[in-house]
């Protein structure tokens, strides 16, 4: 039987350094060479870098008490690392992912506790969405429409990534074993 694949403790720090750094040097180029709300065009209105400083969660969402987001921010970043620690011997993919997730959570909280909010600059207009509104279980959702993409920086492509890597990760395996257990019950069909 092969050995699986997985990186070392040091191989998946290096990723987490390497994305955070590259994070961090982005932002840093982003606040410098840019004006607050300013925008440049790279690709026509499909793609612009703009400065903005996000001082609540991802899509912009915030809390009234700074403390309490704060707590919150490190007690997810405490759940990644149990995770990253825990994953260690896990398949590759999964410790990519983790080491990812991690990366993407050092830099914006970093941001959160250096500057009070995080630094944003990748804007693209990818296409619109919108959720109508509903009434569910005597809740009123009023419903949500979004005609640009919120801005997002290098540590949100890392999380985002290291979910997404999760989620088909998780997928194939589900098919595998789904197939492996067809296989055990007819091995001729």
């Amino acid at each position: 039987m092969r050995k699986k694949f997985h990186f070392s403790y040091t191989q998946s720090l290096l990723i987490v350094i390497f994305v955070l750094i590259l994070d961090q040097a982005t932002k840093y180029i982003a606040r410098t060479t840019l004006d607050l709300g300013q925008s440049v065009h790279v690709i026509g209105r499909f793609f612009m870098l703009t400065y903005v400083e996000n001082p609540g969660m991802a899509f912009g969402i915030r809390f009234d008490n700074t403390f309490v987001f704060l707590a919150m921010s490190l007690v997810a970043a405490g759940l990644v690392f149990y995770y990253f620690h825990k994953l260690r011997e896990e398949a590759w993919p999964l410790q990519l992912a983790m080491a990812l997730i991690a990366a993407g959570a050092i830099g914006n909280l970093a941001d959160r506790f250096i500057r009070g909010s995080v630094v944003d600059f990748f804007d693209f207009e990818f296409w619109d969405v919108t959720l109508p509104g509903f009434h569910f279980l005597g809740l009123n959702f009023p419903g949500y429409h979004m005609t640009r993409w919120p801005v997002f920086n290098i540590a949100d492509m890392a999380v985002s990534s290291g979910m997404i890597i999760i989620f088909i990760f998780l997928f194939l395996q589900g098919r595998s074993a789904k197939k492996t257990t067809q296989e055990a019950i007819d091995p001729h069909g």
